[in-house]
């Protein structure tokens, strides 16, 4: 299939494709609650698989439209996936600690100035929910149909279009605003910011999911464990410090793969 309609999307088509798939969520989402007794489904097993059916009708849409391959979407670098994998994605998993320390401190600013209303909150304990299908949800499919949606096809059409820290800032903020609250607002920016990074040099959506699924897996074990962990200081410094080496490390694995496509 040869690739078409390569500076797809621009901004408002973006925030329209964005509109549209959450269009077909809520028809889905529909459909599947009116059938929940019939296929005998729980309520989260019905929220996992209307997320799957809509994001894939929106993505065979657009997959169609741009002429790309699955393959093509998810690995566009000239490397194999495997060894973007092997280079890249241990040294992507140094950053998450650092992360998530980073992230829930920014959250837990927010939610002073902003406290959690009985909705939110209940959409929060849903997200941390410890069944199957829940974890599926958090940790595997909404990081992969995520990364596909905002760095493989959004940020990618940025690229065409907008300088890269044009594409990146305008990817980011509009995967922040999908989340549709000031709290994931912040972590969809920041972590859009990360992987937005990631793909421009990677060129891979392999190192994003790896980074989605470990943050969210780790958000997932930190909920389910008794107690809460307090954030000392020194935890702190061997956080920063543990994703300093990550990111030295990204660098030397990009500047030699460049090096070795200009060979």
């Amino acid at each position: 299939m040869t690739e078409k309609n390569v500076a797809f999307p621009s901004l408002p088509q973006a925030v329209l494709l964005v509109g549209a798939l959450f269009a077909m969520e809520l028809v889905v989402g529909i459909v599947l609650n009116g059938a929940r007794n019939v296929l005998g489904i729980t309520s989260a097993q019905t929220w996992t698989l209307g997320e799957l059916l809509a994001n894939g009708l929106v993505f065979a849409t657009v997959m169609q439209y741009r002429g790309l391959t699955y393959r093509g979407l998810f690995h566009p670098a000239g490397t194999s996936m495997r060894a973007t994998a092997a280079n890249v994605v241990p040294w992507v998993l140094l950053l998450v600690p650092a992360l998530v320390i980073t992230l829930s401190m920014v959250v837990n600013v927010i939610t002073e100035l902003f406290p959690l209303s009985d909705r939110n909150r209940a959409m929060f304990e849903d997200m941390a929910g410890n069944d199957l299908a829940s974890l599926l949800m958090g940790c595997v499919i909404a990081p992969v149909v995520e990364e596909m949606l905002f760095r493989g096809v959004i940020l990618r059409g940025f690229l065409q279009r907008y300088d890269r820290g044009m594409a990146i800032l305008a990817s980011s903020a509009l995967f922040g605003l999908a989340h549709l609250n000031v709290y994931q607002f912040a972590v969809g920016l920041l972590m859009g910011a990360v992987c937005g990074w990631l793909y421009t040099r990677a060129r891979s959506l392999v190192p994003c999911v790896a980074l989605h699924m470990a943050y969210n897996s780790s958000l997932h074990l930190l909920a389910s464990a008794s107690g809460e962990a307090s954030i000392t200081g020194g935890l702190w410094i061997a956080c920063v410090l543990l994703a300093g080496v990550g990111v030295h490390a990204l660098q030397r694995a990009f500047a030699h793969a460049d090096a070795a496509g200009k060979g």
